[in-house]
C-alpha cells in the first residue's frame, strides 16, 4: 500500500500528513510534486492544506489546473480514495471533483481554532470507524472556508448522503454559533457521488495525537488506510 501526498507551491501541511501516515499509522506514504503526472503506483491520494500559489485568483484555482490533477481525477474515477484537506478541499471543488465552492468566511479573517464536527455519513472510505452522530474535536485554519452551493446542489448532497461532517456545538447540535465561517447548512465536509472523494476544511492531521489535544482526526486517515487494505 502506498499513499501519495500532492505538493504544490505553497502547500504547508504536507509534512504533517506524511508524519501521521508514516510515523503514527505505519503505512508507506510519499510526497509527490505537482509536476508529476503518473500516480498509478498509489492506492490513495491526500491533497493537504496550505496556500497553493498564494491563493491568487481564488483559493485552489491555480492548483486545480495543473497536470497532476488530471491524474488525480483518473485515480478517483477508478474508485481509489482521495481526500482534500482545507486548501485541498478548495482544489477539489475548483477541479470539479466535488460540488460547490469555498468562499471567504462570513467574518473575513483567517480563523485558526478548535471546532466540533458531527459525523453525518459512515458508509465511506473515510468515516467507517465512526458511528453516525459522533462528535469530533478537530481544528480549522482558513480564511476561505465558507462552503457555498445553490439550493438544488444542497438538496442533492443531502438526498444522497454526501454531507460527511457538520459544524456543531460540543453537544452535537447545529447552530449559527457553532458555524465558524458561515458555511451553508453548517457543512464542514462533503463527498463525491461515489463517496470515494472527501473534501473537508478542518485538519484531521492536526488532531491525530494526544499531544495535539485531540486524536479524533486520526480515525479519518485510519478509515482510509483500512479501506485500501481491504481492496
Amino acid at each position: 500500500m502506498s499513499i501519495g501526498i500532492v505538493q504544490f507551491g505553497g502547500s504547508n501541511c504536507d509534512l504533517d500528513v506524511l508524519h501521521v501516515l508514516k510515523d503514527v499509522l505505519g503505512v508507506d506514504a510519499e510526497l509527490v510534486w505537482y509536476k508529476e503526472e503518473n500516480l498509478e503506483r498509489f492506492e490513495g491520494i491526500v491533497i493537504p492544506g496550505g496556500f497553493s500559489y498564494g491563493d491568487y485568483l481564488r483559493a485552489g484555482a491555480i492548483a486545480a489546473r495543473t497536470p497532476i490533477m488530471n491524474s488525480v481525477k483518473e485515480l478517483a474515477e477508478s474508485g481509489k480514495p482521495v481526500i482534500g484537506i482545507c486548501n485541498g478541499f478548495q482544489i477539489l471543488t475548483e477541479s470539479g471533483l466535488l460540488a460547490g465552492a469555498l468562499t471567504t468566511n462570513d467574518y473575513p479573517k483567517f480563523r485558526c481554532e478548535p471546532t466540533f464536527l458531527r459525523v453525518e455519513a459512515t458508509d465511506t472510505p473515510f468515516t467507517s470507524k465512526f458511528k453516525k452522530g459522533d462528535v469530533l474535536s478537530i481544528p480549522i485554519a482558513h480564511m476561505e472556508g465558507n462552503f457555498y452551493a445553490d439550493e438544488s446542489t444542497l438538496s442533492s448532497l443531502e438526498d444522497n448522503a454526501q454531507v460527511a461532517f457538520r459544524y456543531v456545538d460540543k453537544d452535537g447540535k447545529v447552530s449559527d454559533e457553532a458555524n465558524p465561517n458561515g458555511s451553508k447548512e453548517n457543512i464542514a465536509g462533503i463527498l463525491s457521488s461515489k463517496k470515494n472523494v472527501l473534501g473537508m476544511m478542518p485538519h484531521p492531521e492536526r488532531a491525530s495525537e494526544e499531544i495535539l489535544g485531540s486524536k479524533d482526526g486520526l480515525k479519518i486517515l485510519e478509515s482510509m488506510v483500512e479501506f485500501i487494505s481491504k481492496k
